[in-house]
């Protein structure tokens, strides 16, 4: 599979670039994908819910009335669940939501994502650029270029670029991450994976494909 590379102004520069069958050209497994986007939402989870059961409210122990002959149902104490103010019946306890998946597994569902990607034209190859200032309108700018100002869009990366990451940060719908971070979560919310050449081969170590 080939991808024509393109500049900063949104031509093709004449160049194109093979992307590699095994991460952008598989038969996409959705389960594997259902699950790594899963536990990337469980992993974001503090778990620090917690409700007082009938055992932590502060209130008076004694029989609040006598056994027989009200004419209603039995009560023992204040803080039963069937009051107002009492304690809450079964309620939500602090928890870890995080579940274990295989390495194997987790890499499948990232190459299932990019191959989706790839199979529905949401993918851009653009050529190493860097912006000599922070500036929004420059970015602001390479979205109209490349014809995705109204799309979701993932920037791919090779290493950490402090002038782009800030240039994008105030942009709704732009988010820049590393070759080496990229996740499935992040494949799968955006519209269009805009990958810079250099961070193409970069998919190849990070599968370890080499």
């Amino acid at each position: 599979m080939e991808l024509a590379i393109l500049n900063t102004s949104g031509e093709d520069t004449g160049r194109k670039i093979e992307l590699n069958d095994l991460v952008f050209a598989i038969e996409p497994n959705e389960h594997a994908i259902y699950l790594d986007v899963k536990q990337y939402l469980a992993n974001q989870r503090q778990g620090t819910h917690k409700s007082k059961e009938r055992a932590e409210i502060s209130g008076s122990t004694r029989k609040i009335k006598k056994q027989k002959g009200t004419g209603t149902a039995r009560a023992g104490s204040i803080k039963s669940p069937v009051f107002r103010g009492g304690g809450r019946v079964f309620g939500p306890r602090p928890r870890n939501y995080s579940f274990k998946l295989n390495k194997k597994l987790k890499q499948l569902a990232r190459r299932s994502a990019l191959s989706l990607k790839a199979q529905n034209d949401g993918l851009l190859i653009i050529e190493d650029f860097n912006f000599e200032a922070v500036k929004t309108k420059s970015f602001v700018e390479l979205q109209k270029n490349l014809k995705v100002s109204d799309k979701k869009v993932l920037l791919v990366l090779t290493e950490d670029n402090k002038n782009i990451y800030l240039s994008s940060r105030n942009l709704k719908n732009v988010e820049v991450v590393r070759v080496s971070d990229l996740a499935t979560y992040d494949i799968m919310k955006a519209s269009t994976l805009l990958f810079v050449e250099s961070s193409v081969k970069g998919l190849d170590e990070m599968f370890k494909l080499n």
